[in-house]
C-alpha cells in the first residue's frame, strides 16, 4: 500500500510542478503551441522512440490498447500486476547560428501513469506535459544596437483516462480519452532610439496569452503471436482524429522602462486591447490528426527488435491570434528503430546479465516550415533497464544525442543531449484468498 501513498502525493503534486516549470529552450518553440515535449517513455526512448513492444511491467501511453493483456496474468493467475510509472528529464542543448553560439540546460517532469487491469479489461490514466513553449530572441539594427527582443513560456498539458479489451489471446483494443489544458504567453518589445540613436526614456511592448482548453481521443489495437521457433511478433496500430482547441486571448500594449542591470521591464500606460471588437477574443486551434503504425519481433525475456513510423497531419494547424511570417506547417512524420536485449533474465548470481540493454534511432520531419527550410530532427540513443527490489520494480535510464534544425536562411541548429529516468513500479492487487 505505500506505493499507492506515494503515486497519490505525485498525482497531487504534479501539477503544481507543470505549471511552474519550463522545459525547453528551443527557439523552435516560439511557433504553434510549443516544442512537443512527450516523445514516450523513458524505455520508448532508449529504443529509438518505439512503442510497439508492450510488456507485464511498462507502461505504453501511445496505445491504448496496451492496458490490458494476457501478460497483466501472473504469479498463477492468482495476482495481477498494476503498473505506476513516472518519468523525469534533463536536457542540455547548443544552439548555433552562422554567427553565434549558445548553450542552455532544463529539468523537467515528463509524465505520470497508472494502469489497473480489471479481467479482461485494462484501465490506464495519467498526467503527461505534451508541449512546451520557452525562447528568449534578439535581433539587432544596421548599428548592431538591440531592435526586437521576443519571448515565450507556458505549454499544454494532457490528463487522460483510457479503457482496453482482450479481445483474444493475440488481439486487444483501446480508447482513451485526453483533457487538454495550459496556457502559451508570447512578449515582443520594440527598442526606439532618438535621432543620435540613443535609447528613448520608453520602449514599446506587446503581449499576448492564449488559455487553452480541449478534447481529443486516442484509438488503438495491438496485436501478439507466437510462431516458428518460439518468436513472438508484435503489430501495434494507433489513430487520434482531428480536434480543436478552445483558445481565450488576451492582448496588452504598454511603454516600459528596462532596468540596465537587470534588464526588469517596468510597464507604463498599459493598455488592454479589445479583442473582443475585432473576434479575437476566442478562437479555435485546429490540432492535427496522428497515425502510428509498429512492427516487431523478437524472442519473450531474451530480445526484440522493430520499427515504427508515424504521420501527423500538421498542415491543417492555425492560429488566428498570430501570423507569423516566413513560417508555415506542413504534414510531418517520424521513423524510428530499436530494439532491446537481455542476456539472462533469470540470472541469481550475475546481476549485470538481468539488465535490459536498449538502443535505437530515429529520423523526424517536424512539420515546421521557416524561410522556406523544413525543421528535420534526428536522434540516437541508448539505455538500461536496472532491476531493482523492494519499492522499486525497475529503473529505466536513457541517453538520447541528436540534432534539429539549421544554420542555413538565418536559423538555429540545436544539438542536444537528453537525460530521462523513469521508475516503473509493480505491485500485485485483487490476490484470491488460499486460506479462510
Amino acid at each position: 500500500m505505500n506505493k499507492i501513498y506515494i503515486l497519490l502525493i505525485c498525482l497531487f503534486f504534479a501539477p503544481l510542478s507543470i505549471d511552474s516549470q519550463n522545459n525547453t529552450s528551443s527557439p523552435y518553440s516560439f511557433y504553434g503551441i510549443g516544442s512537443l515535449d512527450f516523445k514516450g517513455t523513458s524505455e520508448s526512448r532508449a529504443m529509438g522512440g518505439i512503442s510497439v513492444y508492450n510488456d507485464s511491467i511498462h507502461m505504453n501511453f501511445r496505445n491504448p490498447a496496451s492496458y490490458t493483456g494476457k501478460d497483466m496474468f501472473s504469479f498463477n493467475n492468482e495476482g495481477r500486476l498494476v503498473k505506476f510509472t513516472v518519468g523525469l528529464g534533463h536536457s542540455e542543448t547548443e544552439l548555433k547560428t552562422s554567427a553565434n553560439n549558445t548553450e542552455t540546460t532544463n529539468t523537467s517532469f515528463e509524465y505520470l501513469g497508472l494502469n489497473i487491469p480489471m479481467g479482461k479489461f485494462g484501465l490506464g490514466f495519467g498526467l503527461i506535459p505534451y508541449s512546451s513553449v520557452g525562447y528568449k530572441l534578439q535581433s539587432s539594427n544596421n548599428e548592431d544596437q538591440p531592435q526586437y527582443k521576443y519571448s515565450g513560456n507556458g505549454g499544454l498539458n494532457k490528463v487522460f483516462l483510457g479503457l482496453a479489451y482482450q479481445l483474444n489471446n493475440n488481439i486487444s483494443v483501446g480508447f482513451d480519452t485526453k483533457y487538454n489544458f495550459g496556457n502559451i504567453q508570447n512578449s515582443a518589445l520594440e527598442y526606439l532610439y532618438d535621432d543620435e540613436s540613443l535609447p528613448l526614456d520608453y520602449q514599446a511592448r506587446e503581449q499576448n496569452r492564449s488559455d487553452l482548453s480541449g478534447v481529443n481521443f486516442n484509438f488503438g489495437i495491438i496485436y501478439k503471436g507466437r510462431f516458428k521457433d518460439n518468436l513472438e511478433i508484435q503489430g501495434t496500430f494507433a489513430f487520434s482524429p482531428e480536434y480543436n482547441l478552445s483558445s481565450r486571448n488576451s492582448r496588452t500594449f504598454a511603454s516600459v522602462v528596462i532596468n540596465p542591470n537587470t534588464e526588469l521591464e517596468y510597464p507604463v500606460n498599459e493598455i488592454n486591447v479589445d479583442l473582443e471588437s475585432i473576434g479575437l477574443d476566442k478562437t479555435d486551434l485546429s490540432m492535427p490528426s496522428k497515425t502510428n503504425f509498429g512492427l516487431g519481433i523478437g524472442f519473450p525475456k531474451k530480445w526484440f527488435i522493430g520499427a515504427e513510423y508515424t504521420t501527423l497531419t500538421s498542415s491543417v494547424f492555425s492560429n488566428e491570434l498570430i501570423n507569423i511570417e516566413n513560417s508555415e506547417f506542413e504534414d510531418s512524420s517520424k521513423l524510428s528503430f530499436g530494439g532491446f536485449y537481455i542476456p539472462d533474465y533469470a540470472s541469481f548470481s550475475k546481476f549485470w546479465n538481468r539488465v535490459v540493454y536498449r538502443a535505437g534511432f530515429y529520423s523526424e520531419k517536424t512539420g515546421l516550415v521557416i524561410n522556406n527550410e523544413s525543421i528535420n530532427e534526428f536522434g540516437i540513443s541508448f539505455g538500461l533497464g536496472i532491476p531493482a527490489g523492494g519499492l522499486f520494480s525497475n529503473v529505466n535510464t536513457t541517453i538520447e544525442f541528436g540534432k534539429r534544425g539549421t544554420t542555413n536562411a538565418n536559423l538555429v541548429e540545436e544539438k542536444f543531449i537528453n537525460f530521462q529516468l523513469s521508475l516503473s513500479l509493480n505491485d500485485r492487487w485483487f490476490i484470491k484468498r488460499k486460506y479462510n
